[in-house]
């Protein structure tokens, strides 16, 4: 992605002309917490209770799911929401701009930092499905649980990096990690929670020394 034009006001650009389509483009930053809270306790109670899945088996799911998630994670950041149409195609450019551009250009725009429920819904559903497709009742609710869990991570983590001021090492790094990635290369530094798969897949800022 060019870095062509960054803006760093918090107000929201608007994207569409109705008011509609304008309004389920943003969401308050609690918003993910709201839905996915209960559908985490939801799945975490249907594992181990309905069907009572032992403690050892929960916590191999549970940790497939988080270990899963990252990549997740990595790969529809790196190619979904980089993904660049060829120029000239006007619609596929909006398209483009409408997923991901607008964050690049408007990164400080606190309404656009999390993912609208618009768009979480229908995706956190599609992944249900897609993973019952190998896994049977009991250790697929152990495994969305933690897979929710790490989107709900990625997105608050997300917002924070772009609102919040650390004083821990670990998150001024992961901080530093993602503002690289927006004001000095967006072909690097994919990972949003966590650096590992930039470094697994070289897309890592190795010549950036730590502050």
């Amino acid at each position: 992605m060019p870095k062509n034009y960054v803006s760093n006001s918090k107000e929201s650009v608007r994207m569409f002309k109705s008011d509609l389509l304008e309004s389920v483009s943003k969401v308050h930053y609690s918003v993910p917490l709201f839905i996915f809270v209960p559908v985490i306790i939801y799945f975490c109670w249907k594992a181990i209770w309905e069907q009572q899945l032992s403690a050892v088996q929960f916590a191999e799911f549970y940790l497939l799911g988080l270990f899963i998630w990252t990549l997740t994670e990595y790969v529809m950041h790196r190619f979904v929401f980089h993904w660049e149409p060829k120029k000239g195609n006007k619609m596929l450019e909006r398209i483009h701009f409408i997923f991901h551009g607008v964050h690049h250009d408007y990164p400080s725009d606190a309404h656009r930092l999390v993912m609208p429920p618009s768009v979480s819904i229908p995706l956190s559903a599609a992944f249900y499905f897609l993973f019952s497709l190998f896994l049977e009742t009991g250790p697929l609710a152990a495994f969305f649980s933690a897979f929710m869990t790490g989107y709900l991570f990625y997105d608050m983590t997300h917002y924070m990096l772009h609102h919040a001021n650390f004083k821990n090492k670990f998150w001024k790094k992961l901080k530093k990690h993602h503002m690289l990635h927006h004001y000095d290369d967006a072909s690097k530094g994919y990972g949003v929670s966590s650096p590992l798969w930039d470094k697994v897949f070289s897309s890592d800022f190795l010549n950036k020394k730590d502050d």
